[in-house]
């Protein structure tokens, strides 16, 4: 059972907490043995920015453990309340707590900031909502900010941008802690759409490189994923993102790190590995299904992506 510990701050953004801990929630209750929920802050009573009042929280614990979650949610204007009382509060528990081998450190938009106050960023990559870049940058300047990721992972370190991405980070470490699929579950019941970080090797393609928030590459990406075996080419995705081929697969380098057509192929494969798997049809009709047209092309990049072959990834029934 792995604790979830909610810091609350007075002016927190209510989304900050609400999406992250719904999805822990829900994740809960089809894994019952997988998250406890507890809420703590410096004072007992804060009011919301929106203004609702939360009552009844716990104190900052004296310790966390190893195998915990600790969630800073971001609060309005944070960049300008770090002197505040409370905000100091959070930031000495945090230098005092926290340890490189502790427990993960979850920081929802401007939650970020609290960690870099407390000098856990500097030497890190991490991210944040767009208001607070600059602020982030000056807190910790020997930190790589990332000013385009819907979150961070550097070690037991997670930072998040604005707001909502912090229920991707939330669905990021079910999938990673738990199971994929029970990420994906957590995501259908918030209907939210589910994205991971892009350098997770552990990922399923079909969802790598969407870790970007770039509305045309994730249009082209988005109809390729819906029907991978289309007879699709360069200029056929250009037209979706109404550019050209050429200025797409500058899009693509810059927001997905691969290229359009690595991307293709990539799930392409995905779907070719999934009837390896789960049928038993032959090698050439697998490729014609998933649109490389011959088992020769599908062997041919099969090569740039796996080391094992084909019939390796066979049912052992089959």
């Amino acid at each position: 059972m792995k604790p979830v510990l909610f810091i609350v701050l007075p002016e927190l953004v209510l989304l900050d907490v609400a999406g992250p801990a719904e999805a822990f929630r829900i994740a809960a209750t089809r894994q019952p043995d997988s998250y406890t929920l507890s809420y703590h802050g410096p004072q007992p009573t804060v009011r919301s920015a929106s203004g609702l009042t939360i009552a009844d929280l716990q104190p900052l614990p004296d310790q966390v453990p190893d195998n915990a979650i600790v969630v800073i949610a971001g609060i309005s204007g944070a960049a300008m309340t770090l002197a505040s009382a409370p905000a100091k509060a959070v930031v000495d528990w945090l230098a005092r707590l926290y340890r490189p081998d502790g427990f993960q450190l979850m920081g929802v938009c401007a939650g970020s900031l609290f960690a870099a106050a407390a000098g856990l960023l500097q030497g890190r990559q991490c991210t944040t909502h767009h208001s607070y870049l600059d602020e982030l940058r000056t807190l910790a300047p020997e930190a790589r900010v990332h000013d385009n990721r819907i979150f961070v992972e550097d070690g037991n370190i997670f930072t998040s941008a604005g707001i909502t991405a912090g229920i991707d980070l939330s669905l990021h470490l079910i999938a990673q802690q738990c199971d994929p699929r029970l990420a994906c579950e957590v995501a259908r019941d918030m209907v939210v759409y589910l994205r991971r970080a892009g350098q997770d090797p552990a990922m399923s393609p079909w969802l790598t490189h969407r870790n970007h928030l770039h509305p045309l590459v994730h249009r082209v990406q988005d109809a390729i994923t819906r029907d991978p075996a289309a007879d699709w080419t360069a200029n056929k995705l250009a037209a979706l993102a109404h550019t050209s081929a050429r200025h797409l697969g500058r899009l693509f380098a810059e927001q997905a790190e691969c290229s359009p057509l690595e991307y293709l192929h990539r799930v392409r494969l995905a779907l070719a590995r999934q009837m390896l798997r789960d049928t038993a049809h032959s090698v050439e009709r697998i490729a014609e299904q998933t649109g490389f047209g011959s088992a020769r092309q599908l062997r041919r990049v099969w090569r740039r992506y796996e080391s094992a072959s084909p019939a390796a990834h066979r049912h052992p029934l089959q």
